[in-house]
């Protein structure tokens, strides 16, 4: 069974970065689309980012675009969210997902931004 287990989260100032891992344990070779999501206890899930198999297709969410890159490794079966220039407002916890059927999820890390 494939685990995917995030890490990176953590506490920052607003205006700072952070870097999510998400590694696909279980799997040897990477062929599935995947992506983050984030969510707060007030708010519904919402998309993130998301990034085609191959690496060659990323989509963004309109209010992270610019600030946000989303990456693989697939060697390492490995997805990364580089987050600059933080905000409060995307103080979550950020959760990775493969597309397979149905969905895969990880356990989620904790993202806090303080002012």
């Amino acid at each position: 069974q494939v685990q995917l287990v995030e890490s990176g989260g953590g506490s920052v100032q607003a205006g700072g970065s952070l870097r999510l891992s998400c590694i696909a344990r279980g799997r040897t070779a990477s062929r599935y689309n995947m992506g983050w999501f984030r969510q707060t206890p007030d708010k519904e899930r919402e998309f993130v980012a998301a990034i085609s198999y191959k690496g060659g297709s990323t989509t963004y969410a309109e209010s992270v675009k610019g600030r946000f890159t989303i990456s693989r490794d697939n060697a390492k079966t490995t997805i990364y969210l580089q987050m600059n220039n933080l905000r409060r407002e995307d103080a979550a916890v950020y959760y990775c997902y493969e597309d397979t059927q149905p969905r895969n999820w990880g356990q989620g890390t904790r993202v806090t931004v303080s002012s």
